[in-house]
């Protein structure tokens, strides 16, 4: 049957720290947003894991690349070798002896400038997409969560992804209000990597600080089920001879206060621009928070007593976007707000 079947349907959410594909209904690639490149002709050497596995480690010939930054592409070309590579890698166990034509739906941040996006059509493009439609992240993610988007009825979205957060108010297929900042996941592990050097005299790379946000990574200094103090090895600043610091959760709370504070900032600042009605709604059905920077301790917590509505965590936030693309692939004329 795959012999002749030249048009394949993916849903490609294009994340700063992973890149999820769905085709046929199933996640067939979840890696990180990484490519590691030849450095005399940009000829692709890896992508996904093993590009991640690289970092760090790699000689002068080839260099790590993560060709998204902020939730936009910072790197054409090494956009479009990962699209690439990362749909031979979906397609890797089909059978066919032509290259199939490819039809699109790709996440793109909700503060996307028209030339953002033109970047991101390109890139999906020149990767092989026959048709390409774009869908905004916060509405990715409703769709994802269950939430019934073509509604009258207001519902909020925090998406905290990789390198934006995205808030937006949802009704009737649109965005109401919505407020799209470059404070994520990944200036929360800047913050880690710099107050570890600056409070513990100790450097970390990136994958380092990455653990310790997942290990004890918290929005609150106070926990019912507090985890367990996290061991970090690396060399001293001054010494460069190894040394080894117990990290707990309430000194990378008070670490990460800044930029949580302005993620609560722009909730507030959302909040402030919504219609009265859909506020009211908001109020009733709480707000949804997704992307992997929901999973941080105590997040929904603090944001509840800040603002005094309910927070829900989704149920796989990770996924929410991606699961959200893969139906808005399966309902393209259903859903109007699709971006051609």
């Amino acid at each position: 049957m795959g012999l002749f079947n030249l048009t394949q349907e993916v849903a490609i959410d294009l994340g700063t720290a992973n890149t999820v594909i769905i085709h046929g209904g199933k996640i067939v690639v979840n890696a990180p947003s990484i490519v590691a490149l030849e450095v005399r002709d940009n000829k692709l050497v890896a992508v996904g894991h093993k590009a991640q596995q690289m970092m760090g480690r790699t000689p002068d010939t080839i260099r790590t690349v993560r060709p998204l930054r902020d939730g936009v592409i910072a790197d054409f070309n090494a956009a479009e070798q990962m699209i690439r590579g990362m749909i031979k890698m979906a397609f890797a166990n089909k059978k066919s002896i032509f290259t199939p034509q490819l039809r699109m739906v790709v996440c793109i941040p909700s503060g996307s400038t028209e030339v953002e996006i033109r970047a991101v059509r390109d890139s999906s493009e020149h990767a092989g997409g026959r048709d390409v439609y774009m869908i905004y992240e916060p509405m990715a993610a409703a769709i994802g969560i269950g939430i019934d988007v073509l509604a009258p009825e207001g519902n909020m979205i925090v998406d905290i992804g990789g390198g934006s957060t995205e808030i937006a108010v949802i009704s009737l297929g649109g965005i109401v209000s919505n407020k799209s900042i470059r404070i994520a996941g990944d200036d929360l592990t800047q913050d880690i990597m710099d107050y570890m050097r600056r409070q513990h005299n100790i450097r970390v790379g990136e994958p380092t600080a990455e653990q310790i946000k997942l290990n004890v990574g918290s929005a609150l200094t106070m926990l019912d089920n507090p985890p367990e103090d996290f061991i970090v090895r690396g060399p001293n600043q001054m010494t460069a001879l190894p040394m080894e610091v117990p990290v707990s959760y309430s000194e990378v709370a008070h670490c990460l206060e800044k930029s949580i504070s302005k993620i609560e900032a722009a909730v507030l600042s959302a909040l402030e621009s919504t219609p009265p009605e859909l506020y009211a709604d908001i109020v009733r059905n709480g707000v949804y928070l997704t992307g992997g920077g929901a999973m941080l301790r105590g997040l929904d917590k603090r944001l509840q007593d800040k603002i005094g509505i309910q927070f829900h965590v989704a149920e796989d936030p990770l996924l929410s976007v991606a699961k959200g693309t893969g139906i808005a692939l399966k309902n393209i004329e259903r859903f109007p707000f699709l971006i051609r």
